[in-house]
């Protein structure tokens, strides 16, 4: 089997197809998720400790040239509490969707399984051909 045959058969896979769809909702959940923090949950808090803007919360390591042609050098720790908010609610928001998920698979296998199915009219016609064989 060629190389070929073989990625077209992985690339083909169900697996394969339901990650990507998965990895392009999760960008787009990562936006919802992110307009969260940055537009509903940051600017309370800012709020509450004196009207901080958390995007502007920066260490100036050094100014900005007077030309204006090299910016400012800065640590900018409000970006980054930000994004460990996104991440900590995206994180939270995956772990309710894995239990929930988990708990659906754990009530499916606590079912009991179907009874197997009872012999076909074919199959109760064979056996009474045997059984008068058989006298």
């Amino acid at each position: 089997m060629g190389i070929v045959q073989e990625f077209k058969e992985f690339a083909v896979k169900g697996n394969v197809i339901d990650l990507a769809v998965g990895v392009i909702i999760g960008g787009a959940f990562g936006k919802i998720v992110s307009s969260l923090v940055d537009d509903v949950i940051m600017p309370p808090i800012g709020l509450a400790l004196g009207g901080v803007n958390f995007k502007e919360l920066a260490i100036k390591l050094k100014d900005a040239s007077a030309d204006g042609k090299i910016p400012a050098v800065m640590i900018k720790y409000g970006a980054f509490i930000q994004n460990v908010l996104d991440f900590a609610i995206l994180a939270f928001i995956i772990f309710l969707m894995v239990r929930a998920i988990n708990s659906m698979k754990k009530a499916e296998a606590a079912a009991p399984p179907p009874p197997p199915p009872g012999p076909t009219n074919e199959e109760k016609l064979l056996m009474e051909i045997r059984d008068a064989l058989k006298k």
